[in-house]
């Protein structure tokens, strides 16, 4: 399975720094250029392969770490994404006031999947700020920082909380975007949390505390 990153700034380059700690090959793709990447590959490594943005759009697994107004110009360069997965790592936001944009009360990623015709787009990667996904995902003690996704398609869920379990965080799906959707996109009440799962007495992680973002 190949996987890109569409967007280099604070969250496409933690996610990318991620990939890079799990040894996980991924194209990153931003708006200069592959040039403009360069940088990012020094510093974390091989596995971090400046692409360019229409190679990067080719990917099983796609990344879109770009402003959310970016959005619709972005996936519509593609006629038909064949089914393959988009990660809406997007923040819809009114920067006039910094409030979520005014969608009309629909989940922001229920949007990218209109535009990306035939794509099947999960929420995830959004939640948190970019320095607190960019940092170590365990805790030291057995615990894992957690991931929240959500998502229409069952399916494709399972593969976005495989790649999070691989990056080494704990995901916990939400389900439809139009329900965990709505609580984990920008504004919603999981915005900027990070809970830490917790390893009890070595069985599977079952609780989650709230951590210092």
């Amino acid at each position: 399975m190949t996987y890109a990153i569409i967007g280099s700034g604070n969250i496409g380059s933690a996610v990318a720094a991620q990939f890079a700690r799990a040894g996980v090959a991924v194209a990153v793709a931003g708006s200069r250029g592959p040039g403009a990447v360069a940088p990012l590959a020094a510093k974390l490594g091989h596995h971090i392969v400046p692409t360019e943005a229409a190679e990067a759009l080719q990917a099983d697994v796609v990344v879109l770490a770009v402003p959310f107004d970016a959005v619709q110009a972005l996936v519509g360069q593609l006629p038909d994404w064949n089914r393959r997965i988009v990660i809406d790592a997007t923040n819809a936001i009114d920067y006039s006031d910094f409030s979520p944009a005014d969608l009309g009360g629909r989940p922001s990623s229920d949007l990218v999947e209109q535009w990306a015709t035939n794509a099947r787009v999960v929420k995830a990667f959004g939640h948190t700020w970019a320095r607190v996904l960019a940092r170590e995902p365990g805790d030291g003690r057995g615990g894992r920082r957690v991931l929240f996704l959500s998502g229409n398609h069952p399916d494709a869920n399972g593969v976005v909380a495989e790649l999070i379990q691989r990056l080494g965080f704990e995901p916990v799906d939400l389900g439809r975007n139009d329900q965990g959707g709505l609580l984990q996109q920008f504004g919603g009440p999981l915005t900027s949390r990070s809970f830490i799962s917790q390893d009890i007495g070595g069985a599977s992680p079952a609780e989650m505390d709230l951590a210092n973002p």
